[in-house]
Order: structure tokens, then C-alpha cells, then sequence
């Protein structure tokens, strides 16, 4: 088994991810003798928690994300190339990148998760999920589409379907996403159309459990699953879906089959570790589990290179009872501490003492005054939990002006029931996509209605 280094020479660490892990491992070496490269493929770090504000207009992308370079300006141990990893070499200890080959001495992998879809990989065209900030304009463009198609139609089932919004998971971040699209369609967009109530929109929330918040204790999910019933949410427990196509989703719900018509499917439902994961697995020998999350020691280093540091959602981390730890912002955060401090007291030739997450609680918000917290010590909902939700991930944003502009729009929000970021954007290929589907000028040849929607269209003249 390889040793880590204790010599005097510089010590390169290299850093792959710039996400809670990794940020919080770079900072937390500022004052260390090492010399720090953080590698990522965008140049920003990104706000998870707060991306479903950003797919539902209340948060604009530069609110929840600042540049990586912004941030560790200041160190002077530290750089940050935008650049994408490719593989390691690890019997030559370097990373592998598009454009170079990096070499480091101790290597921290925190690249982060991506959507998993089961096996079911052709939903992702029809049911985005929500990790990065791409996938949160996506969501928003689809959502917000919705109630422009369906001012434009005459069909009323054509218009229902546009109206009805499906959400699968009831996790955090699906009961989050529901619980914002039903206040969007009910509150915010009321009076902004003239064919169309956005009120009568209906948001489904698809768990395949017996309840939402799996992980939350029985109480909490009972007043979560009461607070989205306030909101006009219709939750459906114990289903699990079995196809999701461009126009319905179907699931099982206690074996029986139903079809929910809808244009809209938003994917919360699960994630899987970054397929830089199995790359790193096949270059070192270590195992996967069942998530694609790669098997850690208690060290948080690979099973014959202590030189190696995986963190975050790429790790299955076990906890003092055995079981994997959540791939949740806080754990990366004190893994990030913690895998500094491993390289800090190993540079002075000592040992550490294995991973241990404290865990200070777990929070879902549900809307506008409502959310649930289970601090371990308490549990309670209601206005005082969304307070304190409001106050923990203020101060977990990165950049004090990002803190400030969030506050400044939530308190905007708050008291005047707006979406301020409610902007409908395209890609370049989708600009090309809706112009060769709209009727030409210079051909002279318009896009002829169905015969059915002709009809529909006689019989509403009549």
C-alpha cells in the first residue's frame, strides 16, 4: 500500500468539483503549506438547495452561483482552472483533463450527482430533473410554456393537459418544486391571463413510498403532506411510474394502472453518482454500490490509495450505524473540512481519526409560511420552520451580495406574491426547432391546423 507524503517539498493537492465538497475542502486549506488546484467544468459554484427558486421564477441564476475564481481570490495557495476531467492516472498520480495532464499528490474527487432515471433513461426527454442550472431554466421555460400554450388553445382537454403539472419523488426537492408550481399557478400568475385561469392548473406529486419525506419522521411528513394539500397539490403515495411520455404519465398506484394526461413532468425521483465515479473506480479497483456511489474508507480515502479523497455524492460514506449518509449539502460541507484537515495533519507526519457527520438536522419548505424541520433536538413546522429555513440557507450562501439580493427578492416575494424571474428563454437549437415548426412567409405555406382542432374552433364560432 502507497504512503502518503511527508517530505517538505510542495505538496500539489488537486481538487475535482467545485461544489460544497470541494469548495469547502479548497478554502479550508487557505493557510495550509500546499499548493491548492481546483478543477471544474463551469466557472461558478452553484447553490443546490435553492435551485427549485430558479426553475420557478422566484430566483434569478446569478442569485444562487458566484465564480469559483471570485471566491478564492484571495488565496494565493489556490487556482482554478475551467477545464473537464477525462480520467486518472493514478500509477502516475495525475488527472486527466481535456486540454492537460495534471499531477497531484493527494486528489479529492467531489464531482457530484446526476439524475437517475432507473433504466428508464428516454423519460430524461420528457421529465427534466433538477441539478444544475441548465436543468432549472429548462424546468422553467417548460412550466411557464405551459400556460402560454394553453392560453393559446380552444380544445379544453388540450387545455387541461397543459395545466396539469406532474412531479415525481416527495423528497425535499420534489415536495419543494410542487409546492412552488401550485403557488405559481394559484397566486402568482392569477389575472395575468385573459383565456385562461391559471388556478384551475392541477400539480400532482408522485411518491412511490407510503408517504412523502421519506426520510423525515412520521409527524413532519404528515404536516408537510397537509401543507401541500392546502396548496392545491395532489399528492399520490404508493405509486410508482411506469412510463412517462410527451403527453401523459402512467404508474401503478396499488396495482391498479392509471394515466394522469399532462404536458408537464418535472423528475425528482433519484439521483446517481457522476460517471466520472465508475472511471475513477475502474482506474483504482474500488467498488460501486448500488447507487454508483464509490466505496470509501472511514478516512473518506480508496482501499489501497490513501492519496485518493472521494467526497460528497460521489461516496458511499457509511455512518456509525452502518448505513450510507444522504447526499445532502451538509455532508459534503464537513467532508470538504475534514479531508483538509486528513491532508493538513498528515503533511506534519500524524494521523486523524476517521469521518463522523454531525448531523444538525434536515429541512424541507413547502411554500410560502410553510415547512418542516427535525433538528434532532426538535421538531416543529409552520411559520417558525420556514423562518428558520429562510435564515440557515441565507447564511449558507457563498458571497455576502448573494445573501443580500436573495433577501432583498424573498422579502419582495413574500409581500407582494410576485415571481419576479418568470423568463422564458431558449437554447439556440430549440430557437431552430419552434422556427421550422412555425409557418415560413417566403414558402407562403402555413401551418394547417388538425381537423379536429378546425372543428373545435367552428363549434366555439357558433
Amino acid at each position: 500500500m502507497s504512503r502518503p507524503s511527508t517530505s517538505k517539498k510542495t505538496h500539489n493537492v488537486v481538487i475535482v468539483g467545485g461544489g460544497f465538497g470541494g469548495l469547502y475542502c479548497a478554502q479550508s486549506l487557505k493557510r495550509a503549506p500546499v499548493n491548492v488546484t481546483l478543477i471544474d467544468r463551469r466557472n461558478f459554484h452553484l447553490f443546490q438547495p435553492l435551485l427549485y427558486q430558479v426553475a420557478t421564477g422566484g430566483l434569478s441564476p446569478a442569485n444562487i452561483s458566484a465564480p469559483l475564481r471570485s471566491i478564492l481570490k484571495k488565496q494565493s495557495n489556490a487556482r482554478v482552472l475551467m477545464d473537464e476531467v477525462e480520467g486518472f492516472d493514478v500509477q502516475s498520480r495525475a488527472v486527466l483533463t481535456r486540454s492537460s495532464r495534471i499531477p497531484y499528490d493527494t486528489l479529492i474527487v467531489a464531482a457530484g450527482a446526476s439524475h437517475h432515471y432507473f433504466g428508464n433513461d428516454s423519460w430524461a426527454k420528457h421529465a427534466p430533473g433538477l441539478k444544475t442550472l441548465e436543468d432549472a431554466t429548462e424546468i422553467r421555460r417548460r412550466v411557464l410554456q405551459a400556460f402560454e400554450e394553453a392560453e393559446r388553445e380552444t380544445d379544453p382537454e388540450r387545455i387541461a393537459a397543459w395545466l396539469t403539472f406532474v412531479v415525481v419523488g416527495a423528497g425535499p426537492t420534489g415536495v419543494e418544486l410542487a409546492g412552488a408550481v401550485a403557488e405559481l399557478a394559484h397566486h402568482t400568475l392569477r389575472g395575468n391571463f385573459r383565456t385562461i385561469d391559471p388556478s384551475q392548473a392541477r400539480v400532482f406529486l408522485l411518491e412511490g413510498c407510503d408517504r412523502v419525506l421519506p426520510p423525515f419522521p412520521g409527524d413532519l411528513s404528515a404536516k408537510a403532506e397537509q401543507a401541500l394539500s392546502d396548496l392545491g397539490v395532489n399528492v399520490i403515495t404508493a405509486a410508482k411510474v411506469t412510463n412517462v411520455t410527451e403527453d401523459e404519465v402512467e404508474l401503478l398506484n396499488r396495482e391498479t394502472t392509471e394515466r394522469i394526461p399532462c404536458r408537464t413532468v418535472l423528475w425528482a425521483a433519484g439521483v446517481q453518482a457522476s460517471p466520472l465515479t465508475r472511471s475513477l473506480a475502474e482506474a483504482t479497483g474500488a467498488e460501486l454500490d448500488r447507487a454508483g456511489r464509490i466505496e470509501v474508507q472511514p478516512d473518506l480515502s480508496l482501499a489501497g490509495h490513501p492519496e485518493i479523497l472521494v467526497l460528497g455524492d460521489m461516496a458511499c460514506c457509511k455512518s456509525h450505524d452502518g448505513r450510507p449518509l444522504p447526499g445532502v449539502a451538509p455532508v459534503a460541507m464537513q467532508q470538504g473540512c475534514y479531508a483538509a484537515d486528513l491532508i493538513r495533519m498528515r503533511r506534519k507526519g500524524r494521523t486523524k481519526g476517521p469521518f463522523r457527520y454531525h448531523n444538525k438536522g434536515s429541512m424541507a419548505v413547502i411554500g410560502r409560511s410553510r415547512a418542516v424541520a427535525d433538528l434532532g433536538w426538535i421538531r416543529f413546522g409552520g411559520v417558525m420552520a420556514w423562518l428558520a429555513w429562510l435564515f440557515i440557507h441565507l447564511m449558507y450562501l457563498v458571497e455576502f451580495g448573494n445573501r443580500l439580493l436573495v433577501l432583498m427578492q424573498w422579502a419582495w416575494n413574500y409581500f407582494t406574491k410576485n415571481r419576479s424571474a418568470r423568463l422564458i428563454t431558449f437554447t439556440q437549437q430549440e430557437k431552430a426547432s419552434r422556427s421550422s415548426n412555425s409557418k415560413s412567409p417566403r414558402s407562403g405555406k402555413a401551418h394547417m391546423p388538425s381537423p379536429q382542432r378546425r372543428k373545435t374552433e367552428r363549434l366555439s364560432r357558433v
